[in-house]
């Protein structure tokens, strides 16, 4: 869920038995070699107006850390490598995940129309959901429109006073979808790439259709326990972020200036399956890690994850299922997804075998550049 954008107006399973654990993370001492880039490009977020970044790299057997800033501008304490934190459109992997899972078994096929699996549900204003697959749903070529583009809804949860009064606010994901269907559309389906967090509203509802399940339980159950994910939750209405965590902090302006405000406490029902879910940099390694290796799904429908469209708007980058694919200054491509929800901008990719892997979570969501942290650690200088 890309609130940053919105704000600023820019806009398992074979387990690893060595895999990182959060209690074995310590950030590392300065002038440790290999990682001396990424550290420096930490440290230039925070220079940037970040409060504070987390970031933990995994390659091979040789895990890294580091940390920059504050994770509470009140008492000055400092952020943690085992930080738990709102990971925003990073659940998207995750959704795309089950998904393929369930085609798999044979339970759907991602050339199933929306309508077969939610009848009646993607209707109006010119929205068609018998025209519509659930691979175009995973890749955002469905044309659907955004709920999160919604002026009113904007208003209500991206800027201060409305977010104020409606933080708490409980949304199911057919009130989001609702709100999506009462424009029309971006574009007719499969003609372009456009970014909506509707479709994957749409998706966590698929799968309870085809599953009988919420969409987060089959996460849970499919992902999360196989993976032994012990940081990785998905809160549904759920306020907090469980410890240890660091605070969140927005502008909740359309620019980048003027006050900052906490905004760590808030219902992330408005995010549903498009970006609510909480993990750590240990975690969030450890599942791409799985995912790029084959571990979590067949060769299969691994390719089709990875199969990209054009993605104008992502830095050098492909849009798969739910899986970016960027290629780096230095011929490097890393897969894996962004994400950012009030007060939390995250990235999270690996390379292709899996074995090089990187987290990393600013607990501010007007400045920053994530992307100069992931060139920095494939990269180096």
């Amino acid at each position: 869920m890309p609130v940053r954008t919105v704000l600023v107006g820019a806009t398992a399973v074979a387990l690893w038995v060595a895999a990182l654990t959060a209690s074995a993370v310590a950030a590392a001492p300065a002038g440790d070699g290999p990682h001396d880039a990424t550290r420096r490009a930490v440290e230039a977020a925070v220079a940037d107006g970040v409060p504070g970044v987390t970031a933990t790299a995994q390659d091979g057997r040789k895990a890294w850390a580091t940390t920059a800033g504050v994770g509470n501008l009140g008492t000055g304490e400092p952020r943690s490598a085992a930080d738990r934190y709102r990971v925003g459109s990073i659940t998207k992997t995750f959704v795309a995940t089950v998904l393929l899972q369930l085609e798999a078994e044979g339970r759907l096929s991602l050339d199933d129309t929306v309508e077969k699996w939610l009848p009646g549900v993607v209707h109006g204003h010119g929205h068609d959901g018998r025209r519509i697959t659930l691979r175009q749903l995973l890749d955002h070529t469905s044309g659907i429109f955004d709920y999160t583009s919604d002026d009113d809804f904007a208003r209500m949860y991206f800027l201060k006073d409305g977010f104020d009064a409606h933080r708490y606010d409980t949304k199911k994901p057919a009130d989001l979808v609702a709100i999506a269907m009462s424009h029309g559309p971006d574009a007719a389906p499969g003609t372009s790439w456009n970014y909506s967090n509707t479709n994957y509203v749409l998706a966590g509802m698929v799968i309870e259709s085809v599953t009988g399940r919420p969409y987060a339980t089959e996460i849970r159950r499919r992902v999360i326990e196989p993976l032994h994910l012990t940081a990785t939750s998905v809160p549904g209405t759920r306020v907090t972020v469980p410890r240890p965590s660091s605070h969140a902090y927005s502008k909740l302006a359309w620019t980048t200036t003027g006050p900052t405000y906490d905004v760590t406490r808030l219902n992330p029902s408005i995010a549903s399956s498009a970006g609510e879910m909480i993990s750590d940099s240990a975690d969030l390694n450890r599942f791409y890690r799985a995912l790029l290796r084959g571990d979590l799904l067949p060769p299969e429908q691994l390719k089709e994850m990875k199969t990209t469209v054009e993605a104008d708007g992502i830095r050098n980058g492909r849009y798969g299922l739910g899986l970016i694919d960027r290629e780096l200054s230095c011929g490097v491509h890393v897969w894996g997804n962004d994400g950012g929800i009030h007060g939390s901008a995250s990235s999270a990719v690996t390379t292709a075998d899996g074995r090089h892997a990187l987290a990393l979570n600013f607990n501010g969501d007007w400045s920053g550049d994530s992307y100069a942290v992931i060139e920095a650690e494939f990269c180096g200088e």
